[in-house]
């Protein structure tokens, strides 16, 4: 029988100045985002991917150390806690990206991965952080991922997480599939006139490179008080052959849902086999400093 899987991806705006105390934002944030899983289950989605840093605004448009107290636990903190109940009593595996406290003054931007019965199954750390103007302080927040690339099996297949600036960099892509990734999911905070004509280019090329799913998601709106630019949304799923199989809207918060076929994998990489055409043993100067 084909393995079909319903994968949803969240996308939403913060919907309010981001100079209004840190709780009154977490909470109102966290509530919209119970009120749309809720939504995602209705629809059935076994998998679904909620935005990066999703219970706050796209904080590192500015260099403040009072977003430090947006930090959690993972996974015994409080979001991380509602998250594995709420996968539990929809039967859904979710995709969690949080602010990460692995030790005091040690912070990652990260994601938790939770199987459908809500058992914490891993978190991927984001690798690749960028800090540069307009508003990408990253490094003023966050340490380098130091957990890898991990491929986390789940009830519906095996996932990989990518996080945002990472999509622009196909190593990370690549060693996801080298370690059985079949959909990848890259929760995102991005704005048009930076990188918008490449939204829909290189994480198709990921998926045709690697012949997996790739769900990318992006947050919607301006936020103020920085407004460094429109989150354009647009979330969407492509298939192993590139091809985008659903695409959310540019301004709206909404859940974004396709039925994957697992089996195109198998189907795609019998007919591309850069698995087996790779040449791993000249590529050193890949990994030269």
């Amino acid at each position: 029988m084909p393995r079909i899987v319903r994968g949803g991806l969240i996308q939403a705006s913060v919907g309010e100045d981001a100079s209004a105390p840190l709780e009154h934002l977490k909470k109102r944030l966290i509530d919209k985002h119970v009120a749309l899983i809720e939504q995602a289950a209705r629809r059935d989605v076994q998998v679904l991917c909620l935005q990066e840093l999703f219970y706050g605004p796209y904080f590192p448009a500015e260099q403040h150390a009072r977003w430090y107290a947006l930090v959690e636990r993972v996974p015994d903190g409080p979001t991380v806690t509602v998250m594995r109940s709420l996968a539990k009593q929809h039967r859904m595996v979710m995709i969690v990206p949080v602010y990460e406290e692995d030790m005091t003054g040690l912070y990652y931007n990260a994601a938790a991965v939770l199987d459908a019965d809500g058992a914490y199954l891993g978190t991927y750390r984001k690798n690749h952080l960028p800090h540069c103007a307009p508003g990408f302080w990253e490094k003023f927040y966050f340490r380098p991922g130091n957990l890898g690339y991990p491929v986390f099996p789940t009830r519906v297949g095996r996932i990989g997480v990518y996080i945002c600036y990472d999509r622009h960099f196909p190593e990370g892509a690549r060693a996801l599939g080298l370690a059985g990734a079949e959909i990848v999911f890259n929760p995102s905070a991005t704005v048009a006139g930076l990188s918008e004509y490449l939204w829909e280019l290189e994480q198709p090329a990921h998926a045709v490179a690697n012949g997996y799913f790739v769900g990318a998601i992006n947050r919607v709106g301006h936020e103020q008080p920085w407004d460094i630019g429109e989150f354009y949304g647009k979330s969407y799923f492509c298939d192993p052959r590139g091809k985008i199989v659903v695409r959310g809207s540019r301004d709206r918060d909404e859940v974004v849902v396709a039925d994957l076929d697992l089996d195109q994998i198998l189907e795609v990489r019998n007919v591309w086999q850069f698995y087996r055409d790779r040449r791993p043993e000249t590529y050193g100067p890949l990994t030269a400093p």
